[in-house]
């Protein structure tokens, strides 16, 4: 082969590669807006699912506007932030979790003896939903929750009744565990066994938990009490632990004190 023939098909497959590299540039900014409006959705499509308000045919936008109101939280005070201390990071229309954690201003470091859920960063305020009734009357609270299992962390929510004691929904939307073994997480006889279980005793303590293995229903504890996943140790006590987190002191706690007081009041 001459050298003119050589050098012939080197510029032809520059050219191509370069033709073919501009064209996946291309579709990744022309496709960008339309993956992050799917990705808003199928977020607004789990939050719907752990308040038991959607179904297949629905326009999630709409029962998103219409049933739930949303809010962000002080974590530490419990009280609801104005909107005028939004800013470009923690906004109730573009929040998200990560970015928020890692944020200098909106994230803090957790000490490791309080980092149960194994996330080491945090943010200082949280995004939750209020499910409304046709009467304007609050139905439920839906929480986000994430922490580490096995090999990935797993973000989702769980829905407490207005009783602020009683689980109505769990689900999670986005983690790496094994299919078959941790990935059980998103099966729905799973998930539906955590409803109706109640989050503190009598005292207030709380005492929601995965256990290894099956529930003893006939324990005064089974109420407290979710079934572990089969061959998924780790996962579940994963899971366990980050739901422990979210609704204790570090997490939903002085939000949901706050309800209590106010219920009492």
């Amino acid at each position: 082969m001459s050298n003119d023939s050589t050098k012939k098909t080197l510029l032809v497959a520059l050219g191509v590669c370069f033709v073919a590299s501009i064209l996946v540039s291309t579709a990744a900014v022309e496709l960008k807006p339309v993956q992050t409006l799917n990705k808003e959705l199928d977020l607004k499509k789990n939050i719907l699912s752990a308040g038991d308000l959607y179904h297949e045919g629905i326009d999630i936008n709409s029962v998103f506007k219409e049933k739930l109101t949303a809010q962000i939280i002080d974590l530490e005070t419990g009280e609801v932030i104005p909107e005028e201390k939004y800013d470009d990071v923690l906004n109730i229309e573009k929040f998200n979790v990560e970015v928020v954690a890692s944020s200098a201003k909106w994230g803090k470091s957790i000490s490791s003896s309080d980092d149960i859920a194994g996330i080491k960063k945090m943010p200082k305020a949280m995004a939750i939903y209020t499910v409304i009734d046709d009467s304007n009357k609050v139905e439920k609270y839906i929480f986000p929750i994430y922490g580490k299992g096995l090999w990935s962390t797993l973000y989702g929510f769980i829905a407490v009744d207005k009783d602020l004691q009683t689980v109505k929904g769990f689900t999670f939307y986005q983690h790496g565990e094994t299919p078959g073994l941790g990935g059980e997480v998103d099966n729905p006889k799973w998930k539906s066994s955590w409803i109706g279980k109640q989050l503190f005793d009598q005292n207030g303590e709380l005492k929601i938990e995965v256990i290894k293995g099956k529930i003893d229903n006939n324990s005064d504890n089974a109420k407290y009490q979710i079934d572990g996943l089969s061959g998924a140790t780790l996962t579940t006590r994963g899971v366990s632990n980050l739901v422990r987190f979210w609704l204790d002191k570090n997490g939903y706690g002085p939000f949901l004190n706050k309800l209590k007081g106010e219920n009492n009041g």
